[in-house]
């Protein structure tokens, strides 16, 4: 492999961990407000630091232990309301959608209940081991979908069994994940600090974090092959998952212009 061929294929991977990468960083700039206010920012560094080190540990764990992954665990046949065949991986991604959603339905939650926002600021802290783990679990199970991508990307195989990866692909992998941390590390604290300082944005985020536990849902549903009342259970494809953020995105942007808009008529109608 020649210095430019690894030259594409490190950018690709650095490319593909900064698109995947973007619903982990949100989680965590959410995740990291549990945390006392002044350990906020180092929650968020040490959260994906370690993050950053067990992904390099999963990746070499899904390239020499595949199987243990894909093999079967249990098997439900309850004919007519769920069955499904499921493994390690599935469960991992099944389980994170539970926590993404019920984390995102309990802060929409909590913010439609609370009747002062300046005291709701300082509702009480978990503890910042506590948001870490939190974050490092995340983390764990979005890395799935960027490293099972990343094997697909550096491997020259059309089937869809895993072959044998060299060590210079393994090696450039592990260069685009650290690259990958890096660059949530550096922008960790500015995507908080813009969800602090623009609070109508961050009930956005909890909705894309939502459509993101919906996609981690069906795909952990995809994977054990599962039917719910006899309906078979798709993956949400990425396409319609970037389409419905999209969608998300421009709603709340031409909301937030027609309400100014809306609040600068009313204010020269006063005048």
């Amino acid at each position: 492999m020649g210095i430019l061929e690894i030259a594409m294929t490190l950018g690709m991977l650095v490319l593909l961990q900064a698109v995947l990468g973007f619903d982990n960083l949100l989680y965590i700039s959410l995740e990291s407000k549990h945390a006392p206010e002044e350990r906020q920012s180092a929650v968020r560094k040490w959260g994906i630091g370690i993050a950053v080190g067990l992904r390099i540990v999963l990746l070499f764990l899904l390239i020499t232990m595949i199987g243990a992954f894909q093999s079967t665990w249990f098997d439900l046949s309850w004919v007519g309301v769920i069955e499904g065949t499921f493994n390690l991986h599935s469960l991992i991604v099944l389980l994170g959608g539970v926590f993404i959603v019920y984390t995102a339905m309990k802060e929409i939650f909590h913010m439609i209940v609370v009747e002062d926002f300046h005291t709701e600021i300082k509702r009480e802290s978990s503890s910042a081991s506590s948001v870490i783990m939190k974050i490092v679990f995340m983390n764990a199970v979005f890395s799935f979908d960027s490293i099972l991508s990343a094997i697909a990307l550096v491997s020259d195989s059309s089937s869809n069994a895993v072959e044998p990866i060299s060590s210079t692909n393994f090696w450039i992998m592990v260069v685009a994940i650290m690259t990958g941390g890096a660059l949530m590390i550096w922008l960790a604290d500015s995507v908080s600090t813009f969800l602090q300082r623009n609070r109508m944005y961050e009930v956005l985020g909890l909705f894309i974090l939502f459509v993101v536990g919906i996609l981690l849902l069906s795909e952990g549903g995809h994977l054990a092959h599962m039917k719910l009342f006899g309906q078979e259970i798709l993956a949400m494809s990425k396409a319609t998952f970037y389409f419905v953020i999209t969608v998300l995105v421009l709603t709340e942007v031409v909301q937030s212009r027609y309400k100014r808009k809306l609040l600068q008529q009313q204010k020269s109608l006063r005048k």
